[in-house]
């Protein structure tokens, strides 16, 4: 494998890196205190990302996208994450799973989604079914040339900016080894259909600003035609997408622990107390090393991973390593900086402080740790256990 970035991707990240401090950074410190996103601000990062050449920049060139590789995705999610979700997600990645969209699905979901007109949001867990996917209970059943929709989704995170939701929802059950499972549809259901209420959830305290929804539907009928890929097929459409997103997730978490590392090594550097910087004693210097290590570690891991995907031969257990390691070397880091920075690591005045909070839910979102350790540990026992 060459490690060595291409002159294209060395480009890129230098210019994704300039769009967070010009475009982004600047916006943090306000939205984590307002815990909101102004439209005008939203409206302002996606029509400066759009000219700028990244929005979509996950989709493919032939529907209009940025025609990334998944090498050169994970380096512009590690450059964006250096900013809060709340942010950067205006600079926007429509859920890869549109590309299952067929007929006049592509004028009216697909390609709005790539140019910036329509944004959607992915609704799969429910309160009973959050790394159990599949316990979902929102059913969907079929009426002539309709589907009616009963149940609820939350944590659907964006929800609120949506202009629609990629649901999914069980419409049939069948036998598999003895244990009885849901054949699930996927479906694009536009905000505003009735029977389909939108609420505002818990707030978090990660990512404020970055909100999740509560989705109930009541009797929600949506024609047929509004099916995303095959009536019983929703799991072939949601895993590929859940899979490659893990990867990108472990790239969010390389670039906050990128961040986290250089603010610790600066206060490390400026930081006097008696008489020296505290980055010349060993409690805080080996705090640093270790920090470097774990990083580089993280970041090789998830590059490598990768560019397996863009080779076709990445593994699920092979994503759930790049998820599993990078979001728990985040949580190290993390806290490691707000020792650094002591008392002031706790303070709201600085970024350690909203580093810290929001590097908890890396290990809960897109699949916990646990779940991330049952799939690499399957993949490596399935071999032997036939």
């Amino acid at each position: 494998m060459n490690f060595q970035l291409t002159q294209e991707q060395e480009m890129l990240v230098d210019a994704v890196r300039s769009f967070v401090s010009r475009e982004l950074l600047p916006h943090e410190e306000e939205v984590d205190r307002a815990d909101a996103v102004s439209p005008e601000l939203a409206a302002q990062i996606r029509g400066k990302a759009i000219a700028a050449g990244f929005y979509a920049f996950n989709m493919p060139e032939e529907v209009g996208g940025g025609g990334l590789d998944y090498l050169s995705q994970a380096l512009v999610e590690r450059e964006l994450s250096k900013v809060s979700w709340a942010l950067h997600v205006f600079v926007a990645r429509p859920s890869k799973i549109l590309m299952a969209c067929k007929g006049q699905q592509i004028d009216d979901y697909l390609i709005p989604c790539v140019q910036g007109e329509k944004t959607d949001c992915f609704a799969l867990t429910e309160p009973g079914a959050g790394s159990d996917a599949n316990a979902i209970k929102t059913r969907a059943v079929r009426e002539g040339d309709d589907f009616v929709i009963n149940g609820s989704k939350h944590f659907i995170s964006h929800a609120g900016h949506a202009d629609f939701a990629i649901v999914f929802a069980v419409t049939d059950t069948y036998e598999h080894n003895g244990r009885k499972r849901n054949a699930v549809t996927a479906f694009l259901v536009d905000r505003g259909t009735p029977g389909m209420t939108v609420r505002r959830g818990p707030k978090c305290v990660s990512n404020r600003g970055y909100h999740t929804y509560e989705l109930f539907f009541d009797d929600c009928r949506v024609p047929a035609s509004k099916v995303l890929g095959e009536v019983d097929k929703g799991w072939e459409v949601a895993n590929a997408w859940l899979t490659a997103g893990r990867v990108m997730v472990a790239a969010n978490c390389v670039g906050q622990a990128q961040r986290a590392m250089d603010l610790s090594l600066q206060w490390a550097a400026d930081r006097k107390q008696f008489g020296q910087a505290i980055g010349s004693y060993q409690g805080v210097s080996f705090k640093l090393a270790d920090m470097a290590t774990q990083i580089r570690a993280a970041e090789l891991l998830t590059l490598h991973t990768a560019w397996k995907m863009d080779q076709g031969s990445m593994t699920d257990g092979e994503a759930g390593m790049a998820k599993l390691f990078a979001s728990e070397v985040l949580g190290k880091v993390a806290d490691e900086a707000v020792q650094i920075f002591g008392g002031m690591g706790l303070m709201d005045e600085g970024p350690v402080e909203r580093i810290w909070r929001n590097a908890r839910i890396e290990r809960i979102w897109e699949g916990t740790s646990e779940i991330q350790r049952h799939i690499i540990s399957r993949e490596l026992l399935r071999p032997l256990l036939r």
